[in-house]
């Protein structure tokens, strides 16, 4: 029953976890209480979309729309740096 419980509740830390990145990404998007940055919002779509929140996919996505290659290189590369720290 523990191990139930436990997986459980790491299943829904892992969400909150995805969501919290879905929403880091949303705010450099839109600029909420910081600068909209292309860069840091695909990075961290990215990583939330790694981390399983599927919303992050489309905006993932609209932003590559928007952004050149070298940006594009630069966000991945952050998002990997990231990756590799946590």
């Amino acid at each position: 029953m523990f191990a139930r419980f436990s997986a459980k509740s790491e299943n829904n830390i892992n969400a909150m976890q995805a969501e919290m990145l879905f929403e880091t990404g949303m705010m450099y998007y839109a600029g909420r209480d910081c600068v909209a940055d292309r860069i840091e919002a695909y990075k961290w779509f990215n990583i939330a979309a790694i981390r399983g929140d599927d919303r992050a996919l489309p905006m993932r996505s609209k932003l590559s729309e928007m952004m050149s290659k070298p940006e594009l290189v630069r966000a991945l590369r952050e998002a990997r740096e990231w990756m590799a720290r946590h």
